[in-house]
């Protein structure tokens, strides 16, 4: 100590640091392992919302169709039933038909008319919907005016499955790869958790230059290097250590469960579309069959009520169910349509082998 003020200058330049850890226990590995099946179930929740845009896109598109064809439906029956009242009209009034007759037949018009509107506004806010899915308008010419053909549900590569198809396939369910990998995650976690309890080392060096001149900082003999290691002993951090290592066990457990239930979910989803295809095909074909008998009675009625030998009650009662059984018919059409793409999604878009790398 001289007691007079003293200055002095001290310059430094680091140029490079790095800092690890000696990974003795398999801590670091674990959260490695984690964050890489975090990230892949990331990317098959992705694939599963892809599969489900498709389906829903799909679905929205033949229901279009399918109240296309109800449109239609209604159109031509309100012609057929206007044309109806105007002869009933005439009959009327040349005394050939009652006023009752003639209200009724009215009737069956303003019925015919309030289903048409009805399913005006069902088609437009259809088509809102396909193109709030797809995200822009569609051009009409890329609308569809009516359902397809039945035999094209019957031709579809998706109304064909190939004999042998293994459960396992299954397995590639985006769902379930999802579930899968979230509890590989959470084992990985735990063995995180469980190396918490062990000594962590962490290795840290810096290489630099110094100097007290700043003229002299970066020439030869003032290089600078520091090693620093660092060892950390959990000794009053097993309270916490072991808490963590059971929310760990506790979340991984919660895993298996949602692992177990996606599981569930898929063979019942599956089953439920096979069981309902089964029974689709004969429930169309009856349907079918259906109509063609109810048109033949309308026919029949209308002619025995032209000769003067049934009521225009018998007429509307034959309309009515014929109607009916049309409107049916287009609505069973439309679930043999729909089951095609249900099947797709459940089997997690498809049942071909899948030849990606785990």
């Amino acid at each position: 100590m001289t007691g007079t003020p003293t200055t002095s200058h001290t310059y430094s330049a680091t140029l490079g640091f790095s800092s690890y850890e000696l990974d003795l226990f398999g801590r670091v590995r674990s959260l490695n392992e984690q964050a890489l099946e975090t990230y892949l179930s990331t990317e098959e929740a992705r694939r599963s919302t892809h599969i489900s845009l498709i389906a829903e896109v799909a679905t929205a598109y033949l229901t279009l169709a399918a109240d296309q064809d109800l449109l239609t439906l209604s159109r031509e029956t309100l012609a057929s039933q206007s044309a109806s009242y105007k002869l009933t009209q005439r009959r009327f009034d040349l005394g050939l038909a009652t006023a009752l007759t003639l209200r009724q037949a009215q009737t069956t018009v303003e019925s015919a008319r309030v289903e048409m509107e009805t399913y005006v506004s069902q088609v437009a806010q259809d088509r809102n919907l396909l193109g709030m899915l797809v995200g822009h308008d569609i051009p009409d010419e890329l609308l569809p005016s009516a359902l397809p053909p039945t035999s094209n549900a019957d031709a579809n590569v998706l109304a064909h499955i190939p004999a042998g198809v293994s459960s396992d396939l299954l397995q590639q369910r985006p769902d379930i790869l999802e579930a899968e990998r979230t509890l590989r995650a959470a084992n990985a976690n735990i063995g995180a958790a469980r190396a918490a309890f062990f000594p962590s080392i962490s290795l840290t060096a810096t290489a630099g230059s110094s100097s007290a001149s700043l003229s002299n900082l970066f020439k030869s003999g003032s290089g600078s290097w520091t090693f620093i290691p660092q060892i950390s002993i959990p000794i009053f951090d097993g309270g916490a250590n072991r808490a963590n290592l059971d929310v760990a066990e506790i979340s991984r457990d919660i895993n298996v469960a949602q692992y177990e239930k996606s599981i569930q979910t898929a063979f019942r989803e599956v089953s439920d579309a096979l069981i309902e295809r089964e029974t689709l095909v004969r429930r169309l074909q009856a349907q079918e069959a259906l109509t063609d008998a109810t048109a033949q009675s309308y026919r029949l009625s209308t002619v025995r009520y032209d000769r003067g030998v049934a009521s225009y009650l018998d007429v509307l009662d034959s309309q009515r169910s014929l109607y009916s059984a049309q409107k049916t018919l287009i609505a069973t059409r439309l679930s043999r349509f729909t089951n095609q793409v249900t099947f797709y999604k459940v089997m997690g878009g498809g049942w071909y082998e899948d030849t990606r790398q785990d």
